[in-house]
Order: C-alpha cells, then structure tokens, then sequence
C-alpha cells in the first residue's frame, strides 16, 4: 500500500486523531512562533501602548478601498487615488513627526506615520463632502489630523466644511492644534452625549471612536440620530467588538456594511469601520 493509500485508510479508523497531532501541532507551532517574533520585535521597537498604528496589508487595502467604493457608491480608482493622496501628504507626515516629538507624551507615541484604517475615513470625506463631520474619541488627534486634511481638501475643490472633534479629556487633540488643520477643527472638551446634545446644525458624517462599551456607543448613536442631515453617515471604530451601528441601522432603515483591517506586521489583530447609511 502506497503512502497516500496508508494515509486515507487511517483517516477512516479511530486513530486518525492521533495520526494527525503531530502535524497539527507543527502548524500550530509555526503560527505562534511568528506572532511570537513580531510581538517581541514591536516590544523593543514601539512605545505605543494603546491606539496602535501600523500599516495595512496589501489585500487589507485592496478590501478597504472597495469598501469605500461601495459605501459612497464611486469608482474604485478613485478611491485607491484618495488613498494615494492622504499618504503623499508630506506637509501633513512631517507636522505629524514634528508634533510627536516635541509632545509631553512623546515616550508613549511612535515618531513614524501609519495611517491604517483611517486612510478609510479620509477617502469617505472625499467621496461625501460633508459640511459637518463629529468625531467622539480623539486621542493624540492623528484621526483629527486625517479627517481635516480631507476637509481641506475639499474646501479647495469649493466644499468648505468642518470637524468637530469631542472628547472627555482636556490633553487630547495635540495633533490637531496646529494651522492649516486646526482651522477646520473645533476641540470641544466634556462628556460626548452632552456634546452631541449640544450641536446646533446638521451632522453629516459622524464617527464613534470614544468609549467603546455597548452601552456607550449605543448612546451616542441614539443621541446623535435626531441630528443627522437627510443622507448622513453614521461610522464605528468599535465594529469588531460589537454589533451596535448594525442593530441601530437596522432599527432606523439604513443599510450596514462592516470592514475589518489586517495590520501588516504587527501582533494586533486590526479594528475594523462599520458604516450605516
């Protein structure tokens, strides 16, 4: 009996869990040894300890800019074109470098720029031109950053519009504070739902990426609803964890689609954007 047969006879008896272990366990070896070797690698070479940032794989891109196609129903090279912009945006890459290295928590940022998923987000502002963007959860303020370079651009093309940028914290945002970006950006300090509450126009792309508990995000979209112009975007950070933006599309008849990232190099597992339109 050949090898092949001696293998497909085994696989039909009660020893076939046995038989296979070993190469099972190889595999499982070869998986763990590379998460193993990129984890130690980022231990030394980061200082980030939260919000990471990493590039995206080249599949991972390929995925996000139809994504983005779809969602803001526009033509893929257009989008890949989106994405080439933000990260040919050497004026923004260098304010971003300048700023985290004079920063007060510069021992927990890492000085090189990765955009990863939010090259996403800048490519969903080009595409829907929206004259008010609201932002809860801001952190250093790269996402700031990203959303008012969009803003900015558009404003040349004769599109003007602005970010509101909401978080519980009075150091976040230090991304963010410097012209031309900041000038797009209002930093408002306190409680989001209070925020929210207090808007007085139309929001027509908003973005949870603050408390990231169930409850939370659902009170921010429960919140934020009432303030949404015709056509509005509603998106998520928090869509790997939960299944809050689709139940709240769901409620309120719009459509849902979920993305998830895979960072290249890196030992996290990637966020992902969940949009309802």
């Amino acid at each position: 009996m050949d090898v092949t047969k001696l293998r497909r006879a085994v696989a039909r008896t009660r020893l076939a869990p046995v038989a296979a272990f070993p190469k099972r366990l190889a595999r499982v070896a070869r998986h763990d040894a590379k998460l193993l070797r990129t984890s130690a690698r980022w231990l030394v070479t980061s200082r980030e300890h939260h919000n990471y940032t990493y590039e995206l794989t080249r599949l991972s891109r390929q995925h996000l800019a139809w994504f983005v196609s779809v969602v803001c129903d526009v033509p893929v090279k257009q989008v890949r074109a989106w994405f080439q912009e933000i990260e040919s945006d050497d004026a923004l890459r260098r304010h971003i470098e300048q700023a985290t290295a004079g920063a007060q928590r510069r021992g927990l940022a890492d000085r090189e720029v990765r955009y990863a998923r939010r090259i996403g987000w800048y490519a969903i502002v080009r595409a829907t031109r929206p004259a008010l963007v609201v932002e809860t959860g801001v952190d250093k303020g790269l996402g700031s950053c990203v959303l008012a370079a969009a803003l900015l651009r558009n404003a040349a093309e004769g599109h003007p519009g602005r970010l509101a940028s909401l978080d519980i914290n009075p150091e976040a945002g230090y991304l963010a504070r410097t012209a031309p970006w900041s000038e797009v950006v209002d930093l408002v300090v306190g409680d989001s739902i209070a925020s929210i509450e207090a808007l007085d126009r139309p929001v027509d792309l908003f973005l949870h990426d603050s408390d990231h508990s169930r409850a939370h995000e659902k009170r921010e979209f429960d919140t934020v609803e009432a303030r949404m112009a015709p056509g509005g975007l509603l998106l998520t950070d928090n869509v790997t964890h939960t299944n809050v933006l689709a139940d709240h599309a769901e409620r309120t008849g719009r459509r849902f689609l979920a993305y998830r990232e895979t960072p290249a190099r890196h030992w996290y597992p990637g966020d992902g954007i969940g949009v309802a339109w």
